[in-house]
């Protein structure tokens, strides 16, 4: 735990998820653990104990469109969607039919069957890496704990729609339907043990615009009843008896967080310029065909990195072509003239649960995934990319590869997509016949061998993220190694560096669409390697943008020359951190002074 801010006080710190700051009482839920014991059923009983599994998933899917209905009604269909992949585990025929089989072979009772199934997945789920399908473990744990509840005729623990005063909430975790039902007037902000930013309960959280953070690890069991606090959603802190001194400093950091909104609101809609004149390209990622509405809002010119993995997950089987297509083809005409780049999705291994009976690897980071998959796995692709060719005549779609190691790869994908657009010709359909091909830069290989993919294609985009866990051999949710996942680590950027200069030697563009191109810090440092194009979460587009419209090219220059000749990635660090702050001093004033050695 980190010292307090003045005497007195205890700190917690997590990840801040939904800003704002708010102080009152706390309100601590407990834990909801159900106590499932496993029955053994006579041959007679087996049947009926089947129909009541049905009835129980019967009565959570009216339970979930109620809820569904409601938060639509008052936030509207896209934080509605939420739940939709709560109705898809009830679906799921692979999940339903294996619980069901567990009854029938063992003759045991269906809390048993289903909680034993249901926390399998999720805890599959909650082992992957990718941020966004971890987070989907909550999902299923909310709709397991809804069938229990029906299965064992319990009511929903940690209701928030009935609160007697305002406070603030502190629990292990929270689940999507009980954010998604909090008396708004009544929650002030919350904060959970577990969690991270792309959780739906942090997405509802924004929506709702209570301030949340989440990961502090052991604050529900810590905190009581009735203790007053401060929570910080800027800054991911929550503050036990906070002093007057630190109440009038948040005081202070509210009101420069107005003005830094408004100076925020005020560039969306600007060229991203550097004060020297620098053209500098801003898109954002998205992961769903719903999210273009987003892009737009944020003052993005366009999608570096559709995500369309997500269209495969949470479902009992494989999107259709036609499916796929109107989802492209959505995306593609809400953004005319706007390119959006639709990376072929970067599914595999462990990550399908229920399209496809997949052996079990023991690095599935390292195995058969992405491009891998898809080279193997020809219909499944097909439907793809054919998908995506046809997307193209309905606006400027641009295609990616992900986790191209080697030039093989990349001439057996591109070969396809010509035998591709040979059957659309036959069959008259129309499509763009110049689309602009681009891989993803991911594996050191595919760095070292730049010049060589960069004369196939027409673009690169960078994503930092797998290049820096693939070079640095470092996983960043190891708690123990996690300080060694160092973005400004010499390596990454000489091989930043080295992919560059490869395309500029071919005439082709250089985006980033990792965590690096969201980060301010890094802005200038990226723009002084010479990267295009920066893409990231739309809801960090104007940040990125105002630090753009502050920054010289000349100085960004300086920086890169130093980073590329320093030997230390902390000093590289500093120096990034130092230019941000003089360049754009309001983006950083979120952050309150803190004592030595914190």
């Amino acid at each position: 735990m980190a010292e307090p801010l003045h005497k007195g006080e205890k700190v917690f710190r997590g990840i801040p998820v939904s800003a704002g700051v708010c102080r009152g009482r706390i309100l601590v839920l407990g834990r909801t653990q159900h106590a499932i014991a496993r029955q053994s059923l006579s041959p007679e009983q087996v049947s009926e104990e089947v129909n009541r599994l049905e009835r129980a998933l019967v009565q959570t899917r009216q339970e979930i469109l109620e809820v569904q209905r409601k938060v639509s009604e008052a936030m509207g269909a896209a934080e509605g969607s939420i739940f939709d992949a709560h109705l898809l585990v009830l679906e799921d025929r692979t999940l339903i039919d294996e619980v069901v089989r567990l009854i029938h072979t063992e003759a045991v009772n269906a809390e048993y069957a289903f909680h034993t199934v249901a926390e399998r997945y999720a805890a599959t789920l909650a082992a992957i890496e990718d941020d966004y399908l971890r987070e989907r473990a909550t999902d299923m744990r909310d709709v397991t704990a809804r069938v229990l509840n029906n299965l064992l005729g319990k009511q929903a623990e940690g209701d928030l729609r009935h609160l007697s005063e305002p406070c603030i909430v502190i629990s292990h975790d929270l689940t999507p339907s009980n954010t998604a039902q909090m008396d708004r007037s009544k929650v002030l902000g919350f904060a959970t043990d577990i969690g991270s930013p792309t959780s739906h309960t942090a997405i509802m959280a924004r929506s709702l615009r209570i301030p949340a953070v989440v990961g502090l690890k052991n604050a529900s069991l810590e905190l009581h009843n009735g203790q007053y606090a401060l929570l910080d959603g800027f800054n991911g802190v929550v503050i036990i008896n906070p002093t007057d001194q630190t109440l009038f400093e948040y005081g202070q950091l509210i009101r420069k967080q107005v003005t830094l909104q408004e100076k925020l609101r005020d560039v969306v809609h600007k060229p991203a310029v550097t004060l020297d004149g620098h053209r500098v390209f801003l898109s954002a990622n998205i992961e769903q065909a719903d999210d273009a509405e987003a892009v737009l809002a944020s003052g993005a010119e366009g999608v570096g990195l559709f995500r369309t993995e997500y269209l495969f997950i949470n479902r009992d089987r494989l999107p259709s072509e036609e499916e796929q297509y109107e989802a492209y083809r959505k995306v593609a005409e809400a953004l005319k003239p706007h390119p959006v780049v639709m990376r072929t999705f970067d599914l595999g291994g462990d990550k399908f649960l229920s399209h496809l009976q997949v052996p079990t690897e023991m690095n599935p980071f390292l195995g058969w995934r992405a491009i891998r998959f898809c080279l193997q796995e020809k219909e499944v692709f097909r439907s793809q990319l054919r998908a995506i060719l046809r997307a193209s005549a309905h606006g400027n779609v641009r295609m990616m590869y992900p986790m191209i190691s080697g030039l093989d790869e990349l001439n057996q994908a591109n070969a396809l997509v010509e035998q591709y657009k040979d059957e659309l010709r036959r069959e008259n359909v129309p499509f763009d016949e110049h689309i602009e091909i681009g891989a993803m830069i991911e594996i050191p290989s595919a760095a070292l061998i730049a010049d060589s993919l960069a004369r196939r294609l027409r673009f690169f985009s960078i994503g930092t993220n797998d290049l820096i866990q693939y070079s640095l051999a470092v996983d960043r949710m190891n708690e123990k190694i996690a300080h060694l996942y160092e973005p400004t680590h010499p390596a990454i950027l000489r091989l930043i560096k080295a992919t560059v200069d490869a395309a500029r030697r071919n005439n082709i563009t250089v985006a980033v669409c990792g965590e690096m191109a969201g980060d301010p810090v890094m802005t200038a440092l990226l723009l002084g390697l010479g990267v295009d194009d920066l893409s990231c979460a739309p809801s960090l587009v104007p940040q990125v943008k105002f630090m753009v419209r502050r920054l010289k090219l000349t100085e960004a220059k300086e920086l890169a020359e130093f980073a590329l000749n320093c030997e230390s990635a902390s000093e590289i660090l500093a120096r990034c951190q130092e230019l941000a702050r003089q360049s754009a001093p309001g983006l950083f004033e979120s952050s309150l002074s803190q004592p030595a050695g914190e």
